[in-house]
């Protein structure tokens, strides 16, 4: 049996779940609340943390705070990707402009030893990883010659 068929036939199982269906949809909320509060953070262009620019983090969040419209840029993004992923409808370009963007602040987090956050982001990062193989047949034709069909 090939890959594909076999993703294909865990796919079609796990989306028949209840339980699955209903971990997705609160997901999907839990990421979007996530970066709401940030996100309107930088769009008001406002400092996001308190800690000193004598410390990596501070002098780093100081730095991009300093940036202008590349800040609210971002706050911009995380916002959009928030309202998208809580529409049922946009909520695979949802996930699609998140993992970027989520990915991005785990490499940081984890690249200026954020004590604790590099948890909290790898949760996050893990939970669109998870969201992005729930919508497996929304992307899987584009890596492939055929689409999704149901197992028999």
């Amino acid at each position: 049996m090939s890959v594909t068929k076999t993703l294909d036939r865990l796919h079609y199982r796990a989306s028949k779940s209840l339980f699955l269906q209903r971990f997705t949809i609160f997901t999907r909320i839990i990421l979007a609340i996530g970066f709401i509060p940030p996100s309107l953070v930088k769009i008001m262009d406002h400092r996001f943390t308190t800690i000193p620019t004598k410390y990596p983090i501070g002098y780093f969040f100081d730095a991009l705070l300093k940036t202008g419209f590349y800040y609210q840029f971002i706050g911009i993004a995380q916002l959009s990707a928030a309202i998208l992923l809580l529409i049922p409808m946009t909520s695979f370009l949802g996930e699609v402009i998140y993992f970027p963007i989520i990915l991005n602040i785990f490499i940081i987090t984890v690249s200026l030893h954020f004590k604790g956050t590099w948890l909290v982001t790898g949760l996050m990062l893990l939970a669109c990883t998870y969201l992005l193989c729930w919508d497996y047949p929304k992307w899987r034709s584009a890596f492939t010659m055929r689409s999704v069909v149901a197992p028999e």
